[in-house]
C-alpha cells in the first residue's frame, strides 16, 4: 500500500471511530447496578413503599444512564391496587406511543380481555402521564413479574405474560 494512501486512511478512520464511540449502546443492567440505582423504599406520593429487589430489571447505556424498574410491595399502603411497579428513567424512552422524560414513575395495570391496560404515573405527585396497552406474548414465553429487555434482545417491557414495545430516544452526539 502506498504511504500516502495509508496516511489518508489513518486520518479518516479515527473521526468515524470516535463518532461510533459517542453513540450510547445499551445492555442489561447487573444486579449490583440495579441495587445502586433503585431505592429499597420507593418514594410514591407521600409514602415510601418497599420494593422487591429480586424482581428488579433494567438496561444501562455506555454513558451510565439507566432505565430500571422493580415490583412495589403495596400491601398496607394507600397505593395498594393503584400501583404495582416503580420505574426509574434516566434517558428518554417511549413505551408504545407514550414518551417519558427522565424521572421517577409508578406503573399500575388492569387486565383486559386479552391484554393489560397499563398506566404510567409520576411517582412524586401521582399525576397520570398516559396509558399503554400491553399485548399477550406468544404461548410458551417465560412469565416475568417485571423485565426490561435490552434492545439487542427484544425492545419490550414485560409484565407477566404481556409486553409493551419501547423505543429509546436518540441522544445527540457529543
Amino acid at each position: 500500500m502506498k504511504p500516502s494512501l495509508l496516511a489518508l486512511l489513518l486520518i479518516l478512520v479515527p473521526p468515524s471511530f470516535a463518532a461510533a464511540q459517542s453513540k450510547p449502546s445499551w445492555r442489561a443492567a447487573t444486579p449490583t447496578e440495579l441495587q445502586m440505582a433503585l431505592p429499597a423504599r420507593a418514594p410514591v406520593e407521600k409514602e415510601h413503599i418497599e420494593t422487591e429487589m429480586r424482581t428488579a430489571s433494567g438496561i444501562i447505556n455506555s454513558h451510565g444512564k439507566i432505565i430500571a424498574g422493580v415490583v412495589l410491595i403495596t400491601a398496607g399502603y394507600s397505593a395498594d391496587g393503584k400501583y404495582s411497579h416503580y420505574l426509574l428513567v434516566q434517558s428518554p424512552i417511549t413505551f408504545g406511543d407514550l414518551s417519558l422524560a427522565a424521572g421517577n414513575y409508578v406503573i399500575g395495570w388492569r387486565r383486559g380481555d386479552d391484554d393489560l391496560i397499563v398506566k404510567f404515573y409520576d411517582a412524586t405527585t401521582g399525576q397520570e402521564h398516559g396509558t399503554v396497552t400491553a399485548h399477550h406474548l406468544a404461548t410458551g414465553s417465560r412469565v416475568e413479574s417485571f423485565r426490561i429487555w435490552p434492545p439487542t434482545s427484544n425492545s419490550i417491557l414485560q409484565i407477566g405474560r404481556f409486553a409493551i414495545p419501547y423505543a429509546l430516544e436518540r441522544q445527540p452526539t457529543q
